[in-house]
């Protein structure tokens, strides 16, 4: 889920899609790509902190990229598009899944 063409129009068809999928709140998985860097991936991080996020960090094969998965108990539909943005915001080069 990197950023599209039209984010907006992304973002409305995800929370569509979670809307009719889960019943809130629910545990969502969150799955992040970027280059492995402390800094970054400690922003990330700090971006699901005090929400009780389980935070697992898998670098690739050769260590030049760390894939994170975020399993945390989200609101609603809005919450987890949110932290989608805020991610995407904040650190630079992350690739969403």
């Amino acid at each position: 889920m990197s950023t599209p063409p039209n984010p907006e129009e992304f973002y409305k068809k995800l929370k569509s899609q979670l809307e009719d999928t889960a019943l809130w709140p629910t545990q969502y998985l969150y799955k992040f790509i970027v280059l492995t860097d402390k800094d970054k991936i400690e922003k990330i991080a700090n971006i699901f902190n005090h929400l009780g996020a389980v935070i697992k960090n898998i670098p690739s094969k050769k260590g030049k990229y760390t894939s994170v998965s975020i399993h945390v108990k989200m609101k609603s539909p809005d919450a987890v598009i949110n932290k989608y943005k805020e991610v995407a915001e904040k650190v630079e080069g992350v690739i969403s899944l």
